[in-house]
C-alpha cells in the first residue's frame, strides 16, 4: 500500500491524490476509509464475479476497480460490469452494471450515498446484495424505487446482461458455477451443456456411418485407394446415407468414381 497523502493534506481532496491501493473512497472531496472485507463479504464478491463476468455479453468485469466520474469523487463498487479498460489510474466514468454486498456493519447512510452518486454519473443498474438476515439483492435503476428480489427469482440488466442472473448466483457458489458454465457454453456456441451432449451423440453417430461404408466398400471392391476415401470423408451426412444405399450396386472402382463425381456435380 502506498504512503497515504490524505495523512499529509488538509481536504477536500482530489482523485488524483490518491494511489492505487489507498484505502479512501472520495465523495464530493470527503475522504471515505475502505476496509477489508470479512470472510462471508469477500467470498460472495469472488462468486458473484464469476457468475457475472462469465456472461456472454460482457467484456470486462473488475472488482474494486476505482471509478473517477468527477475531481472529487472516486468510488469503487465491489464489482463493475463493463467499462473496465486494461490500464492503470483511476477509470472515468462509472460502469453500467454495479454491485454492492452489504454484511454486519454495514454504514447504511454512506451505502445509499454510493448508490445515489453512482446512479447520478451514469450507472444504470446497481444491485445490493444483503448478506444478513434473509438473503435478497435490492435492485436500484436511475428514477424508478428500488425493487427486493429474493432467492428463486432472477435479475435482469438489459444491454449489459446476456442471460438473467438467478439472485442465488450473487453468493451461492454452487449457483454461480451452474451460471457460469452455462455462460461459458454460450460463448462457444451452445445453448446449453444438453447441446453439447446432442452435438456429440450426432457426431458419434456420423463417424460410425462413416466407418461402416468405408469397411463396406473396402470389402465390396477388393480395397479403397486412400484419395476416394478421402473424399468420402467429406460427404455431408445426407450424402453418406445415400452412399451407404447406393454402394450395393457398386461392382468396381470406377462405380464409386462416377457416384463420387455426380454427387460433386450435384452439389
Amino acid at each position: 500500500m502506498s504512503q497515504n497523502p490524505l495523512h499529509q493534506t488538509r481536504g477536500p481532496f482530489f482523485a488524483a491524490q490518491l494511489r492505487d491501493g489507498d484505502p479512501y473512497e472520495l465523495s464530493n472531496g470527503h475522504p471515505i476509509e475502505c476496509l477489508p472485507a470479512g470472510g462471508r463479504h469477500a467470498r460472495a464478491n469472488l462468486v458473484g464475479g464469476l457468475a457475472m463476468e462469465t456472461d456472454p455479453e460482457v467484456e470486462d468485469a473488475a472488482v474494486d476497480a476505482g471509478y473517477a466520474f468527477g475531481p472529487q469523487d472516486l468510488r469503487a463498487p465491489d464489482i463493475a460490469v463493463g467499462n473496465v479498460p486494461d490500464a492503470p489510474g483511476w477509470i472515468a466514468g462509472v460502469p453500467p452494471l454495479a454491485v454492492e454486498y452489504a454484511d454486519s456493519g454495514q454504514d447504511e447512510q454512506e451505502l445509499q450515498d454510493k448508490i445515489r452518486e453512482l446512479l447520478a454519473a451514469g450507472t444504470r443498474y446497481l444491485w445490493v446484495v444483503r448478506l444478513q438476515g434473509p438473503r435478497r439483492v435490492e435492485v436500484y435503476e436511475p428514477g424508478q424505487p428500488c425493487r427486493t428480489c429474493y432467492p428463486g427469482q432472477a435479475l435482469s440488466a438489459a444491454g449489459v446482461l446476456k442471460n438473467p442472473l438467478p439472485v442465488e448466483a450473487l453468493y451461492d457458489p454452487q449457483a454461480a458455477h451452474e451460471v457460469a458454465l452455462r455462460n461459458l457454453l454460450q460463448r462457444k456456441g451452445y445453448d446449453s451443456l444438453d447441446a453439447v451432449r446432442d452435438q456429440s451423440k450426432a457426431e458419434g453417430k456420423a463417424e460410425g456411418e462413416l466407418g461402416l461404408v468405408l469397411r463396406q466398400l473396402d470389402k465390396r471392391l477388393g480395397g479403397l485407394a486412400p484419395a476416394l476415401a478421402a473424399r468420402i470423408r467429406q460427404l455431408d451426412p445426407a450424402q453418406l446415407t445415400a452412399l451407404g444405399d447406393a454402394l450395393l450396386d457398386f461392382g468396381q472402382e470406377r462405380d464409386l468414381q462416377a457416384w463420387l463425381d455426380r454427387c460433386a456435380g450435384d452439389g
